[in-house]
């Protein structure tokens, strides 16, 4: 097994790990911080519902970015970088990117409203969630200057052709 192949092999696995995280995370511990926080405070139980939207939104789209992730590295292990095909995966990855910030933002607008409904302060999650979208900002940035070189490869060979 070559460096290349090791490597690819070793974020495939944390892709995988990543992926599995996920996973337990919508189906053992969403439902179950909703059923606690829903006992807890019954006077705002109608409030979970927005954010469990925005949390399944966040989850499935990141799971749908971390599969073509893991196509994005498949497709480097078979020296198919510059493809059609991975600058499919990098659009899809983007298009993720942006809609991961739209349900952050979501988030951030049903915390505004319960922090007015009940006189809490939400500027911790709400900091939290402005990280997160400064880093899926990032993650965008990086994925489109990542395909500026492959669509400038496509088109080199296309002429050619």
């Amino acid at each position: 097994m070559n460096v290349k192949q090791s490597s690819t092999t070793i974020l495939k696995v944390i892709i995988f790990l990543i992926g599995i995280a996920m996973l337990a995370l919508c189906i053992f511990w969403l439902p179950e911080i909703a059923y606690k926080d829903a006992k807890i405070h019954p006077d705002t139980a109608y409030f979970l519902i927005p954010f469990l939207v925005c949390a399944y939104g966040f989850c499935i789209t990141f799971s749908v970015a971390l599969c073509q992730a893991f196509k994005l590295l498949t497709y480097i292990e078979k020296n198919n970088a510059f493809s059609e095909l991975s600058l499919k995966s990098l659009k899809v990855i983007k298009k993720c990117a942006f809609t991961v910030i739209f349900f952050i933002l979501l988030g951030i607008v049903c915390l505004k409203v319960l922090a007015k409904v009940t006189g809490d302060d939400a500027a911790g999650p709400i900091s939290l969630s402005l990280m997160g979208i400064l880093v899926t900002s990032i993650v965008a940035t990086f994925v489109s200057v990542l395909q500026k070189p492959i669509k400038n490869f496509l088109e080199k060979n296309e002429i050619k052709m």
